[in-house]
């Protein structure tokens, strides 16, 4: 069970692009990134058509990573990495849309005091963009990028942009997660058994 429960801590998935929104036809890889070879890491995700699905259903198996050639609204869904033993990594929420709009947004949860920055965009170019948490309107930018400087858990919620001469973008969900705590196991078990 110790195994097990350190595993979890091995792995992470990464996605590139690293947006939680992506338009139809785009090239996505997705990674199980791991310190320990032997776990067996496999990238698993559920969809509406697809569920604990692993890549070679539903994309190309490279030595390293799982590739969707041309990502579809279909493929929207979460995507995790799974071990043999059944630890799980990070889950990562990926919304595909047929629209002219996208919101680029962190796809893991960010850290308290940091700076995020979201992106309205188009297929073509950045334009003058209005951006909504939890369906109120936070502010427009002329360049279409928003910075949150030092962000705290009253950032965290449901965003949105819209460019008004192309619509509005799908919702994305912000996390925002304290400091991270580290462990040192050694000196835990010589304190434990001393």
């Amino acid at each position: 069970m110790g195994q097990t429960s350190l595993q979890w801590l091995l792995s992470s998935l990464t996605v590139s692009p690293s947006s939680s929104q992506m338009f139809e036809g785009e090239f996505v890889s997705l990674s199980c990134e791991e310190d320990d070879s032997s776990a067996g890491w496999k990238l698993r995700r559920n969809t509406t058509r697809d569920t604990r699905k692993e890549c070679d259903d539903w994309g190309e198996l490279t030595d390293s990573s799982c590739i969707i050639i041309e990502i579809v609204a279909l493929d929207s869904g979460v995507y995790w990495c799974e071990s043999r033993e059944g630890a799980t990594s990070n889950s990562i929420n990926i919304t595909v849309t047929g629209g002219s709009v996208i919101l680029q947004s962190p796809v893991l949860p960010v850290m308290e005091g940091d700076d995020v920055t979201l992106h309205c965009k188009t297929k073509t170019s950045n334009l003058p963009a209005d951006f909504y948490k939890d369906g109120s309107l936070i502010r427009t930018e002329p360049a279409g990028n928003m910075t949150i400087h030092h962000v705290s858990k009253s950032d965290e919620g449901l965003y949105k942009c819209n460019i008004s001469s192309h619509g509005e973008s799908p919702s994305s969900w912000i996390s925002v997660t304290g400091e991270e705590v580290t462990f040192d196991f050694t000196t835990y078990f010589i304190h434990m058994f001393t």
